[in-house]
């Protein structure tokens, strides 16, 4: 999954957007966000049958960076400038591997459905991490919509509930939570970058250096499940996964943002939930419990907070 920072300035506002270009950037950001819902119990299927966490994270980060610079051969790239070294290597492996490595543990353990739910907190990271880290000016409503966000993930956490592909509840919620903090992290430290490279010619570079620390995991990789056995399911399940919410989604978010601003985009993480939600359902993965349903109005009520409290500032600024 990826989340537009909400600390970037929001494109254009919707009425001055041409109808072709609102039409294209929503397509866009659309299809990103259902590859990334699906991809949740998708993983979710191959762990731990055909491979550990550690093997499918192998597979989407060298198979990723494998397609991003295959791709960056086939169009104009630039060079990366010294000064954006740094956050490009963090942001990828520190930023990227940890966040896939997490959410792939978090599913081996864990309830797609809560999975999906908490992973609509990276925005939620982004402000805290501003605000503890950044020094950046905020206000108690913008406060009290962290806080509020928090509590729906702390409410996921807590509460128990029938869960039959969930073999640890509890330590699933808590890797998913790790992971999204890791993702935050990312967020903030690429968002310089982001504005200035198109996407293959940043994303090749930051999978490389996600790819680089997953060459620790590559000793018992040979093991996995997937290699002894003929069967073609798995396969064309690790093949969406490399190719969907790994490399077409991470590509469609750029043009996607430019079109219609990190605002209006963001909105659509919400999304994620529901496109996981309905796809592990039809997959028999999960049955959605009221309290999974009262959580994510809770973060979503967080979040609207503190959109609203950003528009304020924005405009008295």
């Amino acid at each position: 999954m990826n989340t537009p920072n909400p600390n970037t300035t929001p494109g254009p506002g919707r009425d001055r957007i041409p109808a072709g270009q609102m039409l294209k950037g929503n397509l866009f950001i659309l299809i990103a966000t259902i590859f990334f819902g699906v991809n949740i119990p998708v993983v979710k299927l191959l762990l731990p049958e055909w491979m550990t966490a550690m093997d499918l994270t192998v597979f989407r980060l060298m198979g990723g960076c494998l397609l991003m610079w295959i791709a960056s051969m086939c169009v104009p790239t630039q060079r990366i400038r010294r000064c954006d070294w740094l956050s490009i290597v963090s942001g990828g492996a520190l930023g990227i591997f940890s966040f896939i490595f997490l959410f792939n543990i978090a599913l081996h353990y864990g309830d797609p459905i809560d999975v999906s739910i908490i992973m609509t907190l990276p925005p939620v990271f982004v402000i805290l991490i501003g605000i503890l880290f950044q020094h950046k000016h905020t206000s108690w409503l913008e406060i009290g919509g962290v806080a509020v966000a928090f509590a729906g993930a702390f409410l996921v956490i807590v509460t128990q509930h029938a869960a039959a592909h969930a073999t640890d509840k509890l330590l699933g919620d808590l890797f998913a939570l790790a992971s999204t903090l890791c993702y935050a992290f990312y967020l903030v430290v690429i968002e310089k970058p982001s504005h200035t490279y198109r996407p293959l010619s940043l994303l090749r570079w930051v999978f490389l250096f996600a790819s680089i620390p997953a060459l620790l995991l590559l000793p018992k990789f040979p093991g996995a499940p997937i290699f002894h056995h003929a069967a073609f399911e798995p396969w064309a399940l690790v093949g969406f996964i490399v190719l969907c919410p790994t490399f077409l989604a991470y590509l469609l978010l750029s043009p996607a943002t430019k079109l219609i601003g990190s605002e209006l985009v963001s909105l659509y993480q919400y999304l994620v939930p529901v496109v996981a939600i309905i796809a592990s359902m039809l997959m028999h993965l999960a049955v959605l419990h009221w309290v999974q349903v009262v959580a994510i109005v809770i973060i979503v009520g967080g979040m609207v907070m503190t959109n609203v409290a950003k528009r304020r500032e924005a405009r008295q600024g």
